[in-house]
């Protein structure tokens, strides 16, 4: 007899169940293809995967490529490899994470393109907790990534020179010394490069040259330093670098070295320009502890190599900080020196060397102290390169000018022409032309008592177009202009026919030596030449032998001061030469 022993199930729910799971894959796999997202399915149980269409587009693949982790692993790049390896092996293992995240670099199998993909993936587990299927998908994401990136790179990075810009900087340097300070033994070195004359070179020669100038920096300073160096500008003529040598000895050669490389000149539109750059730098933690320390320190160093050692290296030392105090000190005596109307003018004579008779006077500032007295214009010194000091200074000068000079006409004085010194800094005012004008009304003054000393500095500054228009202004007004310093600083003789220059003052560095020193005696002689040529009249500052004054004579000088005529004096012993003319 034959039997037949069974069982039967209704397996009515699961079949649905399946067959509504399948259908809401391939819903899925229909809504990814859709928006453009590449599926990788890997069947754990038989070990084989399965690429949909628009993955394989993605890899660059032809469409028979075999859907194997070889082959996604060939094409991607070799830094990001091991991190596709150890997804691979812990799907493999069993031991991966319910669901998963990372994003790798790939070269596109048919083009080589560089393509960034993000994957994301879970798994699909069975009854009994072990691993059916791994389900990945596959955004390529390379478009967005590199938006991103460009914002970050522009919030990173100067956009002139494509350096790290100031803020990056300031992190680079707090976690190179939180290096240092975990290492103990390891050595810093903060740099700070201010380039030489660049603004002379804006004003001069146009802004396209200046940054022509300043990416020619950038790119000396990062290929002489070296890649293991982090370097930025700062803004500006401004320039940073953080070293970490093994010691200060190599930190000092290497910037040594950057700065002979920053020596060869430029050419920028067929004109050859100077390149260089002054350093100072500071190490931890010698000279600081923290970044905003070493940041201070570096800065001082740097400050007294622009005043001592352009273009060389300036480490700093602890006496660098008394030389700032001064400094800050002066700048804080200024200020209350122009707050509370302590400015006194003193009054040297102007002589014509014929016959010796007094011409006129040049105010120089003195001030006054409670207790000390009488000051001279070095112990405020560091205020005449300050903007914001230097202007209030002027101001109070030209107010003490004016009432002295009103003065003395109200006491029946015969009066002469007063020269005033301009600092560069009081022509970045506007009001320059109508300060003065104002003061000279104010007091019924005529324009022809006043002479404007300026030197040659300003028609190299900022906004040099703007100085030879005020200058102008003044000189159609009846108001005598006057180059001081003539010969000592970096002007050229165009600016004798550009600018409306009156008198040229032979600087007193000339007339010292001139009867032992055939240089000084030479230079002296050209000066007059041109002067006469110009009919531009001469004025021989510091003169203080009768040999001098007669020397300076026979060569056709019409005009001098120094002590041998009178050294600078208070405004009543003015009056009281005024009055001997009067």
């Amino acid at each position: 007899m034959l039997a037949w022993f069974g069982t039967l199930e209704n397996i009515d729910d699961r079949k649905r169940a399946e067959n509504a799971l399948l259908a809401s894959e391939e819903r899925f796999r229909l809504a990814a293809e859709a928006a453009g997202i590449g599926i990788w399915d890997y069947d754990a149980l038989l070990g084989r995967g399965i690429w949909s269409d628009v993955f394989r587009t993605m890899l660059g693949l032809a469409s028979n490529a075999p859907a194997e982790p070889a082959t996604a692993l060939a094409l991607v790049v070799p830094e990001d490899r091991p991190i596709l390896q150890q997804l691979i092996d812990s799907i493999k293992g069993g031991d991966i994470h319910p669901r998963f995240e990372l994003t790798v670099r790939i070269r596109r199998a048919n083009d080589g393109a560089l393509r960034w993909m993000q994957t994301s993936g879970w798994r699909v587990e069975a009854a009994n907790g072990r691993i059916e299927r791994v389900l990945v998908t596959v955004r390529d994401v390379t478009e967005q990534l590199t938006a991103e990136q460009r914002v970050r790179w522009a919030a990173e990075h100067d956009p002139l020179t494509g350096l790290i810009n100031r803020a990056t900087f300031n992190r680079s340097l707090e976690e190179a010394i939180a290096r240092a300070d975990r290492s103990g033994s390891a050595t810093l070195t903060l740099a700070l490069f201010d380039v030489d004359h660049l603004k002379e070179t804006n004003d001069t020669i146009g802004h396209d040259a200046g940054d022509v100038l300043l990416c020619t920096v950038a790119a000396r300073l990062a290929q002489a330093l070296g890649d293991d160096v982090v370097v930025a500008r700062l803004g500006g003529d401004e320039f940073a670098a953080i070293l970490e040598p093994s010691t200060k000895e190599l930190a000092a050669d290497r910037l040594q070295a950057a700065l002979r490389s920053l020596r060869e000149p430029v050419v920028a539109d067929a004109i050859t320009l100077d390149c260089q750059a002054t350093v100072g730098s500071s190490s931890f933690p010698q000279d600081g502890r923290n970044a905003r320390d070493l940041l201070k320190t570096a800065d001082l160093a740097l400050y007294a190599g622009k005043t001592n050692a352009r273009g060389e290296l300036s480490r700093f030392r602890p006496e660098m900080r008394a030389s700032m105090q001064r400094r800050t000190s002066m700048l804080s005596v200024a200020r209350m020196v122009a707050r509370d109307d302590r400015v006194m003018p003193f009054y040297q004579p102007k002589v014509r060397l014929s016959d010796g008779a007094l011409s006129g006077f040049e105010a120089l500032l003195r001030w006054r102290h409670d207790t000390l007295g009488i000051q001279g214009p070095d112990t405020i010194v560091a205020a005449f390169d300050d903007l914001t000091t230097a202007v209030p200074l002027g101001e109070r000068m030209l107010e003490r000018v004016c009432e002295d000079l009103a003065r003395w006409r109200d006491e029946g004085f015969a009066l002469m022409r007063v020269a005033l010194n301009l600092s560069p800094a009081e022509f970045r005012r506007d009001d320059l032309f109508d300060r003065i004008m104002g003061q000279l009304h104010r007091h019924a003054l005529s324009t022809e008592l006043l002479e404007l000393e300026v030197t040659e500095t300003v028609f190299l500054g900022r906004g040099a177009e703007s100085v030879g228009d005020t200058l102008a202004a003044f000189h159609r007004a009846g108001v005598t202009v006057a180059l001081d310093d003539f010969g000592t600083g970096y002007a050229s003789l165009k600016h004798l026919r550009e600018y409306p220059v009156d008198v040229i003052k032979i600087d007193r560095s000339f007339v010292a030596d001139l009867l032992t020193e055939p240089g000084d005696a030479a230079i002296v002689d050209a000066i007059l030449g041109l002067a006469d040529q110009l009919s531009i009249t001469v004025v021989a500052e510091g003169v203080e032998t009768a040999e001098q004054a007669a020397y300076l004579l026979t060569r056709g000088c019409s005009h001098a001061q120094g002590y041998l005529f009178g050294k600078p004096m208070p405004a009543n012993e003015a009056g009281i030469l005024l009055a001997a003319y009067a």
